[in-house]
This record gives C-alpha cells, sequence and structure tokens, in this order.
C-alpha cells in the first residue's frame, strides 16, 4: 500500500476512478529495486503509470515532458547523482523518494543543486518513505538483500570485530526496523534476550522510537497519515532473540517444499533460478558442450499452489503436482473432444440437436480457457522446480540427513552410527556432512571425547570438509 501511494506520488490512490493513470519514469536503485521487485509486477507497474523504470546510476536520457518518481537509498553517491539530474535538467518534476531518512546536510545539497540548476520548481515533492525493508509475504519480511554479509550472524560474531563497526551494524538493524514499524504504524512493545546483541538492538530501537515520538507535531505515528487506528490498546510484540540460543536449526536439513527450494536451490527475493539440463542425448565427439539454459520462476503469493503447499512435506508436494495435472489434462481432453464434435458435416439430425448442445459447453469451455492456461503454467513451473529439487534429494541423500538430523534434535536413539554416515561416499556434499556433525556436536549433552572427536574429524577431512567451522563451535560451546 505504501509503494502504491509513492507512485502515486504520495497521494492515495483513488477506487474506480476511470481516467487514464498519469504516465511517469520509476528511477530506483538496487535497494529499491529489492524492496519493489517482491511486491509489484511489471504489470503491475504498468497499471500504475510507470512506463519505464531505470536504474539510478545507469545512463538514462533526457525525457523532458514526464514526472520522475525517485526511490532511492539517501547516500553520498545517489545523492551526487540526482543532483547531476536536475542540473541536466533530465524530466519535467522530480518526486524524490527516500528509503530511509535522509539527513539534514544532504538534504541542503539537494536543495543547493536545484537552485544552481535553476529547477527549485521543479522538485515537487521529498519524502521519506520508511520502507527499508524488504517484504517477502503477506507475513514476512527481511532487512536487507544488498550487502546482507553486513547485518549477518558472522558480521556480529566476528572476534575481530571494532566497536565502531558494531554500531554501525546494529544502526544498520534498527534503521530497517524502525522503518518497518511506521509502515506499520503501530509502536511495538519490545522483549530481548539480555547480555547479547539482540539487547544493543532493542535499546537503540526503543530509544529512536520515544525521540520520535517526543515531538508530537513530527511524530511519524500520529497525523492523518496511517489512519486512525496507530495508538490502540492492541500494540504488537518484537520478541528480539539472539541467534546462539537455537544454532542447529539454520544447519538442520529440510523436508518441507519452500524450505527445500531455499536450502538447495538458487532462491533469492521469491524468485528461483533453475539451470535447465539439456536432457541426455550425447554430444558428438569434438562438438561444443550445449549450453545450460537458465529459467527463473516467481514463486508469489499470487501462485494458489505455493501458498497452500510451500509448508508441506516434499513428497505430498510431488503429489499434489501429479494431481493438478491430471485434472489439467481431463479439462484439456473435454476442449479437444468438442472441438472435433464442433467439425461437423453432412445434415445428419442428431448432429444439429448436439450441436446446439454442445454450444453451451463449447462457450464455457473457451472462456475457462485463460484460467486453463495459467493453471498449466503454474503446472510447469512446480513439475520443474520440484524436478530439481528431487534430484538434489536423490543424488544427495537429503531424506536421509533430515531423518538423522531430527532423531539428534529430538534425542532418540540412532539406527546408524554417525562415522558412517560421515564415511559414507554417495551420500551428500561436504558441506552436508559438515553441516550434520555440527548440529550433533551443538545438540549432544557432552562433547564427545577428544578421541572420538579425533576420529570424526580424520572421516571429516577425508570427505574433503574445511573444519574451519567445528572449530568455531568448539570454542562457541
Amino acid at each position: 500500500v505504501a509503494l502504491k501511494r509513492m507512485l502515486n506520488f504520495n497521494v492515495p490512490p483513488v477506487k474506480n476512478s476511470t481516467g487514464e493513470p498519469v504516465w511517469k519514469v520509476l528511477i530506483y536503485d538496487r535497494f529499491g529495486q529489492d524492496i519493489i521487485s517482491p511486491l509489484l509486477s511489471v504489470k503491475e507497474l504498468r497499471d500504475m503509470g510507470i512506463t519505464l523504470h531505470l536504474l539510478l546510476h545507469s545512463d538514462r536520457d533526457a525525457i523532458p515532458d514526464v514526472p520522475a518518481v525517485y526511490f532511492v537509498m539517501p547516500t553520498e553517491e545517489n545523492i551526487d547523482r540526482m543532483c547531476q539530474d536536475l542540473r541536466n535538467q533530465l524530466y519535467e518534476s522530480y518526486y524524490l523518494n527516500f528509503i530511509s531518512a535522509i539527513s539534514r546536510s544532504k538534504l541542503e545539497d539537494i536543495a543547493n543543486a536545484a537552485i544552481g540548476a535553476n529547477a527549485v520548481t521543479q522538485v515537487a515533492k521529498v519524502f521519506d518513505q520508511y520502507l527499508n525493508f524488504i517484504t517477502l509475504e503477506d507475513d514476512m519480511f527481511v532487512l536487507c538483500n544488498q550487502n546482507k554479509e553486513l547485518v549477518s550472524y558472522r558480521a556480529i560474531n566476528r572476534p575481530d570485530i571494532t566497536d565502531t563497526e558494531m554500531e554501525t551494524i546494529m544502526d544498520t538493524i534498527v534503521d530497517s526496523l524502525f522503518c518497518f514499524f511506521v509502515t506499520l504504524g503501530a509502536i511495538p512493545i519490545i522483549r530481548c534476550s539480555r547480555g547479547t546483541a539482540a539487547e544493543m538492538v532493542a535499546v537503540k530501537l526503543d530509544k529512536k522510537l520515544r525521540e520520535n515520538l517526543r515531538d508530537a507535531r513530527n511524530s511519524l505515528f500520529t497525523g492523518d497519515t496511517l489512519g486512525a487506528g496507530q495508538f490502540s490498546f492492541q500494540r504488537p510484540l518484537l520478541v528480539l532473540v539472539d541467534r546462539n540460543i537455537d544454532l542447529a536449526t539454520p544447519l538442520h536439513h529440510t523436508w518441507t517444499y519452500q524450505a527445500l527450494v531455499h536450502d538447495v536451490l538458487d532462491f533469492h527475493l521469491n524468485r528461483v533460478n533453475l539451470e535447465e539440463s539439456t536432457g541426455t542425448e550425447s554430444t558428438p565427439a569434438g562438438a561444443r558442450p550445449k549450453k545450460k539454459n537458465k529459467k527463473s520462476y516467481d514463486l508469489t503469493t499470487s501462485d494458489k499452489f505455493w501458498q497452500k503447499h510451500k509448508g508441506s512435506p516434499f513428497p505430498e508436494v510431488a503429489e499434489s503436482v501429479q494431481q493438478e495435472l491430471e485434472s489439467y489434462r481431463a479439462q484439456e481432453d473435454e476442449v479437444k473432444r468438442l472441438k472435433s464434435i464442433m467439425g461437423i458435416e453432412g445434415e445428419d439430425e442428431g448432429a444439429i440437436s448436439m450441436l446446439s448442445d454442445n454450444t453451451a459447453k463449447l462457450t464455457s469451455a473457451v472462456s475457462s480457457l485463460p484460467e486453463l492456461l495459467e493453471k498449466k503454467r503454474l503446472i510447469d513451473l512446480h513439475t520443474n522446480v520440484a524436478t530439481a529439487v528431487l534430484e538434489h534429494i536423490k543424488s544427495r541423500k537429503l531424506d536421509v540427513y533430515f531423518e538423522y538430523e531430527e532423531k539428534i534434535m529430538s534425542k532418540s536413539t540412532l539406527d546408524k552410527s554417525l562415522l558412517d554416515m560421515i564415511s559414507d561416499p554417495d551420500a551428500g556434499t561436504p558441506e552436508d556432512k559438515l553441516r550434520l556433525f555440527l548440529i550433533y556436536y551443538i545438540s549432544s549433552a557432552q562433547a564427545p571425547s577428544e578421541i572420538d572427536l579425533e576420529q570424526y574429524k580424520k572421516a571429516l577431512m577425508d570427505a574433503g570438509c574445511n573444519l574451519a567451522p567445528l572449530s568455531y563451535i568448539k570454542q562457541w560451546k
């Protein structure tokens, strides 16, 4: 909703207005691109009047008679580039939207550039959008995608981290969380684990929220921006937990559809990229190997199958794809049958009466064609994605890993020794083996004895594992 309002020049879009949308250009940086792409498709952008969408730092031609909506981070180089656009008189008017709040000094830089370029009247609006987070689903968001190493577990837990670096990381996290609550229009109740990075984030966020509320006239949580519900008694609870509380889960091999796609395929911002295998036909000797086609699919909220099955165990998903395919084929056969009946020849009485009866059927069949095509597209998509996942499961024995790790984490008896799993050359990649062992090491009540550990280490080394993570976990434990 916030994005649509921004693209509509920060005015809430009017329902049922028949008029054409105002045609405009959207200029974003990589951060803006990541925020928009999971939420709005190119078609939806076009419906809102966006004819062109371009990256800020690409070479752009002047289009002097259209307004431009900018959606960028307030960084030095972005501001410089915007000032340059003003000087070059690229567009008719400029709506500048910043993903997170812009500082006073940078605002003054823009103002100076506008005065210098004689373009003050053309800068229509400058807005802080507070949208510095990426919404992947109705109820799930992540903080960032560009340079996400900056706010990763590793970044916070590095032994050689300086205080200033830690402050920067905390500020980045707090800024995103703050943006999230501004967009939500709600003030959270914050709970966190003590003595950890989570506490630092909580304290900083609390301070930022209080400072904002102190200035009642300019508070982001009052006024007409977000409707009247902001000070209701139903405040959301924000629980900040340190990853160290539960370090085994991110290493765990999973068994549900969405988690598997994320674990074994290249899956970012709701888009999965697949390399298509070119089939088994052998390449003649001396010929170039065929290039693999890359395909990308969007798995979004509008995909009914994905919504229904993303949390299902994988075998169920495979079954459901099969069922969908069968129901689709039945419908398709019906359309074909009707078509062949329509090609009637001769003055056969029976055929004529059948014809009138079938016309109604055919009409309904034709009207359901777009739906049928969409169904076909989704079936193809999930057949391809599920097949790719299945290949990984088979080649790496992920089902065995999943069951074994479940047993370790629930402390039940193991039917096969861990050493056998690690030494089995057919089971999994070195990374899989290391993940399994780390889970065992984290979950076991007492650490294995030095002699056992040496044995495990040797097996892991033979399997080609990098043991650096193990020494970290040992220290951590």
